[in-house]
């Protein structure tokens, strides 16, 4: 109760981070810019102009950005040490948007600071062992592991091959 929550990407899933973190009493901020102010502060949540205004209030952040050639490596130095004292970055999003070697450096300089993802960095066994206690990792990407979104990626990938079949359509073709 009364810690402040910063959501950064304002999409389905960080929507619903919003909404479980409010029913714990926690005060939520958000930042996306590809969101409209207006849908975030109707959610009855703090919007916030930039990242780095985010970072600077709360406690907690809770990453949901997708892995772009402008988000990798977007989550590093500056952003971490503009936390506060004590804080905790957790991302379910996706590793490539940490900067491993600015966090690095921010956990060499800070001893307060807690980072939690359910997909571990390259340098994992870096940070747990340097920084044990105020690292953890689960042991694969939970994200995508529910029996609904198993289902999705089956219908998926056999509607790209009826496209593909019917149409010749090659749009996700890998090779």
């Amino acid at each position: 109760r009364g810690k402040k929550l910063g959501i950064h990407a304002y999409g389905a899933v960080g929507r619903i981070v919003g909404m479980i973190a409010k029913g714990f009493g926690m005060k939520v901020y958000a930042y996306d810019p590809f969101v409209d102010p207006v849908v975030i502060k109707n959610d009855g949540v703090v919007y916030e102009e930039s990242a780095k205004d985010l970072y600077c209030k709360c406690q907690y952040i809770s990453l949901h950005i997708p892995a772009t050639t402008e988000t990798r490596g977007s989550i590093g130095y500056d952003l971490l040490t503009s936390m506060p004292e004590g804080a905790t970055l957790v991302n379910t999003a996706r590793k490539e948007v940490i900067d491993e070697e600015g966090m690095k450096r921010v956990f060499e300089e800070r001893a307060d600071l807690r980072y939690l993802s359910d997909i571990a960095p390259d340098c994992r066994e870096e940070l747990e062992e340097k920084y044990k206690g105020r690292v953890f990792f689960t042991p694969k990407k939970m994200g995508a592991q529910t029996a609904e979104a198993n289902l999705n990626a089956g219908i998926a990938a056999a509607r790209q091959i009826v496209n593909f079949i019917e149409k010749g359509d090659t749009t996700f073709k890998v090779n």
